[in-house]
């Protein structure tokens, strides 16, 4: 067997562009367009139009199939897409009277990437899955469950 390395599919070359954020620390540049991308997703009707776009068959969806699903103005899903789109997760085109809506799917990769540990590496002991983290205090003492639980989010 040799000892070359073998390269891992699928990645497209997400490590060269993307600092992982367990890896590297992000720069001002890189937190401030991260943080435009968040924030668009950090909306539960932004989070569902997404969703509705990425899981369409055919890749895109007619702005006036979106409406319906929500419970909200035509020109508040507007702006909601317009936010979308000005973070880079979707793109539209007019045909005619409609707007069609498409997800721009190296954004997404981009963000899975940044997110994605590197294969291999160790979780640090403290945020490891099914381990007790220590019990939080106020002089020496424990505080009550209902004081802590809004701490760790």
């Amino acid at each position: 067997m040799s000892n070359q390395e073998l390269p891992v599919l699928g990645r497209d070359g997400a490590e060269d562009c993307c600092p992982r954020l367990l890896a590297t620390p992000l720069d001002e540049s890189q937190a401030v367009e991260l943080a435009r991308v968040f924030k668009a997703l950090g909306d539960p009707v932004r989070l569902r139009l997404l969703s509705m776009i990425a899981s369409r068959a055919g890749g895109e969806v007619c702005v006036c199939d979106l409406t319906p699903a929500f419970d909200l103005s035509q020109p508040t899903i507007s702006h909601h897409l317009k936010l979308l789109k000005q973070a880079g997760l979707i793109d539209s085109e007019r045909r005619g009277t409609w707007v069609y809506y498409r997800l721009l799917p190296h954004t997404t990769d981009r963000l899975a990437a940044i997110l994605t540990r590197p294969a291999g590496d160790p979780l640090p002991a403290a945020t490891t899955a099914g381990e007790p983290q220590p019990a939080a205090t106020s002089g020496g003492k424990p505080l009550p469950a209902t004081a802590t639980s809004g701490a760790a989010s």
